[in-house]
């Protein structure tokens, strides 16, 4: 799979992104702190994926809860994998890229969340956030979280949650949480589908030569290694750039003042 740090970056430079045009009736962000807010939404979503394995990022975020999570959410998804699986398939006795690496878990953990929202208010709410954002601060943040462990990362996503809880008013709240869990699954599959083993995004719903759970992938020649030396020393990097870039430009007037000042400068964008 691809690292924690690369799939949680990806998800705040594609939340940032998505932000920025979608519309308010869809809950797109009207300010900073609602970007903001929606990009960290994003990277946390972008590690739930991996919850089917306990060797994962998001398996280590909150101790023995995630790590117990992990084996059910792995046993249930090896368990779908049999009962849809294909003449051709074989049977698994892991779930690792099987049910929550596919189209339906993006779309279905997203619409839940809305509707947790829509009902339950602020309290799904500041659930919500306090579940992603742990998870945006283990792979955004990973030695410092490796540091100081998984209590006091709990900690401090407690307080964050309660803190940024506001950030998604009622009227478009829960549409809101529920784009934002969706496009950062969305965004995990798209990061493991560029990899060398892929993923069954479409899974189990259209059959291909007697196979339900075949894998997107890209040519062996393009596709890169997990962990490897292009995602480590360029990927990554240039992903995190990019968040850090949009980020700032994100902020209410920065697009404003920077070319202001490109032009002052006798540029311009």
């Amino acid at each position: 799979m691809v690292m924690g740090p690369t799939h949680a970056v990806s998800g705040a430079l594609v939340g940032l992104l998505v932000a920025d045009v979608l519309p308010r009736e869809w809950g797109g962000p009207t300010s900073t702190a609602e970007t903001l807010a929606f990009a960290g939404v994003c990277a946390g979503a972008a590690l739930l994926p991996d919850l089917d394995t306990t060797q994962s990022t998001v398996a280590r975020s909150f101790g023995p809860v995630s790590q117990a999570a992990a084996k059910g959410v792995g046993a249930a998804s090896a368990g779908y994998y049999n009962i849809t699986r294909g003449k051709r398939e074989r049977k698994r006795t892991g779930g690792h890229r099987t049910m929550t690496h596919t189209a339906l878990f993006a779309v279905l953990l997203g619409s839940g969340v809305t509707l947790l929202v829509a009902q339950f208010g602020r309290a799904a709410i500041i659930a919500t956030l306090f579940v992603t954002l742990g998870l945006a601060l283990r792979g955004l943040f990973g030695s410092w979280a490796k540091k100081y462990g998984w209590f006091v990362v709990t900690l401090v996503t407690a307080v964050l949650s309660v803190l940024l809880w506001s950030a998604f008013p009622g009227d478009v709240g829960s549409t809101g949480l529920g784009v934002a869990i969706a496009l950062g699954c969305a965004t995990h599959c798209l990061g493991d589908a560029i990899t060398k083993e892929g993923i069954p995004f479409l899974a189990p719903f259209v059959p291909w030569r007697g196979q339900r759970w075949w894998e997107f992938k890209l040519p062996d020649a393009l596709a890169i290694r997990a962990g490897g030396p292009f995602e480590v020393v360029v990927l990554g990097p240039v992903l995190t750039l990019a968040a850090i870039g949009f980020a700032v430009w994100s902020v209410d007037g920065a697009p404003e003042y920077i070319t202001g000042a490109l032009k002052a400068s006798g540029l311009s964008l």
